[in-house]
């Protein structure tokens, strides 16, 4: 057998194999601190798409959440960015805001149908789409049953307004504080949440004499004890734990939360009911946020990113992530899935949650202010006024005048 004309044949077979694997395109995508918990889905994602695909390498890298930031300006400045990185709503109006990553409306528009109407309105900023939407989360209303048929309610509140008045109902009727809202976490969410403005044309203004009605509302209700007087206190772990003792007659929090109820308070969690929680003037429930993928600024090849991009947060990949994470997807197909709706008729409160998000969390928007010059203190100064005036210790008008008074000063020293 001649060895020299095979030779050549491999050679050149070897040397065409090489050129076609330098060819390809390698896109890193760096995921937020999910490993070791879901490597397998990530590894199994991963691998499902460089199987399809001839010209386009993913490789999925994970990040800790601490480093996670850091990281990503590090690389934009240095020059050698990943092709995606996965981000919560809030970074990504911050990046979006400092150029950190780049639009890519123009790459999404063919398929950018599949995300729900929510999703698609929390990845634009601007005007432009910087994020292919991925997993979300919303809240859902859970209700004692037993308490709201005491005070003569018979049918969850469809509208914030109705949530305050069943509230106030069940105090009146049941010595009960009805409802424990989500305070701790900041107020600027429950002015989104009603429809009103933070910040407009780079200054603050949520001293309008409508913001200063909402605060009044929760004020009032405070003084009352339609709310708990350690609300501002309440973690998860207290809420339930109020809720769990029937403290409390409603509050509002993810599927999951009654896992701990039906361990612990097996009697209240038998007489809970579950609803949708209540769309605010803002056209969307509370307490909803939304992760994304995002194209650094520097990538050169963003049709390769976005095709990967578009493949993890398919109907299949997000539904695959969606079982293995315990949260919600954000396409409209993967949310209709039978895993999600069959607990619509069951009995059982966390299955029907389970199906009762799954359908409210479509219009669902991440409630949060985003790319402020000095996002810590100008937060803590808003939710330390409104404390003050919600318990009583200052008139409302004043403390959302001294808010806004330090916000705008920090937009101006930041100019």
């Amino acid at each position: 057998m001649k060895l020299k004309p095979f030779l050549a044949i491999a050679a050149a077979l070897f040397a065409a194999s090489t050129a076609h694997a330098a060819d390809k395109v390698k896109v890193e995508y760096w995921s937020n601190s999910l490993s070791p918990k879901f490597d397998a889905v990530m590894k199994d994602l991963t691998a499902k798409f460089n199987k399809s695909q001839t010209g386009i390498e993913a490789v999925w890298v994970d990040v800790p959440w601490d480093a996670f930031q850091a990281r990503v300006v590090s690389s934009v400045a240095a020059g050698n960015v990943p092709g995606l990185v996965n981000l919560p709503k809030p970074w990504m109006d911050q990046f979006a805001q400092q150029k950190i990553i780049q639009p890519i409306t123009k790459q999404v528009g063919g398929f950018k149908n599949v995300y729900t109407n929510g999703a698609l309105k929390d990845v634009t900023y601007e005007g432009e789409i910087y994020g292919l939407p991925w997993y979300q989360v919303t809240a859902v209303l859970f209700f004692n049953k037993e308490l709201l048929a005491k005070a003569g309610v018979k049918e969850a509140p469809k509208s914030f307004d109705e949530l305050l008045k069943t509230a106030r109902v069940v105090k009146e009727k049941t010595g009960v504080a009805g409802f424990a809202p989500k305070l701790n976490d900041g107020f600027a969410g429950w002015f989104l949440y009603d429809g009103l403005p933070v910040v407009q044309n780079g200054k603050a203004v949520f001293n309008s004499p409508a913001h200063v009605k909402l605060v009044e509302e929760f004020k009032k209700a405070y003084a009352d004890g339609v709310i708990p007087k350690d609300a501002f206190k309440m973690q998860f772990e207290e809420q339930i734990a109020a809720f769990g003792s029937a403290k409390v007659a409603m509050f509002g929090e993810g599927a999951h939360a009654l896992k701990r109820t039906q361990t612990d308070s097996p009697k209240v969690y038998a007489q809970t009911g579950v609803a949708g929680f209540p769309e605010g003037k803002g056209n969307t429930p509370f307490g909803g946020f939304l992760f994304l993928w995002s194209v650094p600024k520097g990538f050169k090849n963003v049709d390769a990113a976005v095709k990967v991009g578009q493949f993890i947060s398919n109907d299949e990949s997000q539904l695959a992530f969606a079982k293995a994470s315990a949260t919600f997807p954000s396409t409209n197909k993967a949310l209709d899935d039978a895993f999600f709706q069959a607990g619509a008729k069951s009995k059982d409160p966390v299955e029907q949650a389970t199906a009762v998000a799954a359908s409210a969390i479509k219009s669902s928007r991440t409630l949060t202010v985003s790319g402020l010059p000095d996002e810590a203190a100008m937060n803590k100064k808003m939710n330390d006024e409104i404390e003050a005036a919600i318990i009583g210790r200052k008139p409302v008008k004043q403390a959302l005048d001294e808010a806004v008074a330090f916000w705008n000063s920090k937009f101006a020293a930041g100019k």
